[in-house]
């Protein structure tokens, strides 16, 4: 038998002292962002280890389901398709109608901003945990009945583990399990056995200007990749038109001959990511999906903390710290921006990729 979960309810309020057994439902409020659906799948593996005949909703957007699609510890995706506008409105009138009737024995609620709270307030559960006070921005902290205690700082992914530790689940250690499904083991073993040189995906954009670095390093890399390591460079990117811009200016720059693959759709950008040798790429998704794959990443870091959001726990010796603002900066643990990638160099980031080739060949 399984550890009790304190779980019964009188006037909203939970008791500590009423306990039932394993939950038969439990509901994950997570929507957006590639890099915090990448942080959801352990806590998802982890609450499945310890309660295996549990059933798992986990209510999200299209981007990460598809990323998540046909994950083993999931049972039922919710999708929360948005719209803007006076339409905003008829996206949770859309989920509400998809909800079950009967309560979850328990949501967790790992978002902190207004629209997740919303969700977390239509859902019906007996049990509602979310961050505390503290971090529960948009007022999100009303929207739950328990709240996981505030630990200091800690790395997302650690955050995230805090649930678990709340719910008595030990979270390590962390196991993702991406799926790739057949059909894309067969579109990737074609691809990459096709080429002649093992690659390296470089990710060129992300969805914040601010976390980007420039062309022209990204120019001077793809000539070391292929002069010195005797790689393939593939340019990885979204389909917006900020990242078109930037693969048609680094193509321009360089003399290498990198595969334009900018544009793909992201399970092929996943199976792409899992069947190179390396990885490069700024603060975004795809870097938390290399790691998710157990892939070395190069991670560029300037504008965000990468004690914060680094590789959780592997290839942290990787990371280019443009964050620091000198070298050997001791800076805290906390979610505060710099304006850092103009102190990411190309000396550092081809350090880095050298060091990776030797630690971690592949």
């Amino acid at each position: 038998m399984v550890g009790p979960l304190p779980v019964c309810q009188r006037r909203g309020r939970l008791l500590k002292n009423d306990f039932i057994q394993e939950p038969r439902t439990v509901c994950i409020v997570m929507l957006s962002a590639l890099g915090d659906t990448v942080h959801v799948l352990p806590v998802l593996n982890a609450l499945k280890a310890h309660w295996p005949d549990t059933h798992i909703t986990w209510v999200t957007q299209p981007p990460s389901h598809q990323l998540a699609q046909g994950h083993q510890s999931v049972d039922r995706f919710l999708l929360f398709r948005r719209r803007r506008g006076l339409q905003a409105w008829e996206s949770y009138h859309q989920l509400t109608r998809a909800l079950p009737e009967r309560p979850f024995d328990l949501v967790i609620a790992l978002q902190v901003y207004l629209k997740a709270g919303l969700i977390t307030g239509l859902v019906r559960g007996r049990m509602k945990l979310g961050f505390d006070r503290r971090r529960a921005r948009d007022l999100n902290w009303l929207f739950t009945n328990e709240k996981i205690e505030f630990r200091g700082e800690q790395h997302v992914q650690d955050q995230y583990f805090e649930f678990l530790e709340h719910l008595g689940i030990d979270p390590h250690p962390a196991v993702w399990n991406i799926p790739i499904h057949s059909d894309e083991r067969e579109a990737q073993q074609a691809f990459f056995g096709a080429l002649e040189l093992p690659t390296c995906a470089v990710v060129i954009g992300t969805s914040k200007r601010e976390k980007n670095w420039h062309a022209e390093g990204y120019a001077c890399v793809l000539e070391t990749l292929e002069r010195e390591h005797g790689l393939q460079p593939l340019l990885l990117g979204g389909p917006s038109r900020m990242d078109r811009e930037m693969a048609d200016r680094i193509i321009h720059l360089t003399s290498a001959r990198p595969l334009d693959l900018v544009g793909n759709d992201l399970r092929r950008l996943v199976w792409l990511l899992d069947g190179s040798a390396l990885v490069v790429s700024p603060d975004t998704g795809p870097l938390h999906i290399a790691r998710a794959l157990d892939v070395p990443v190069v991670g560029l870091y300037g504008y965000t903390n990468p004690k914060r959001s680094g590789p959780y726990k592997r290839y942290q010796d990787l990371v280019v710290d443009g964050y620091a603002e000198f070298p050997g900066e001791a800076y805290p643990v906390m979610p505060a921006y710099r304006e850092g990638m103009k102190r990411v160099t190309v000396e550092a980031v081809l350090e880095k990729i050298s060091l990776a080739r030797t630690q971690y060949p592949r």
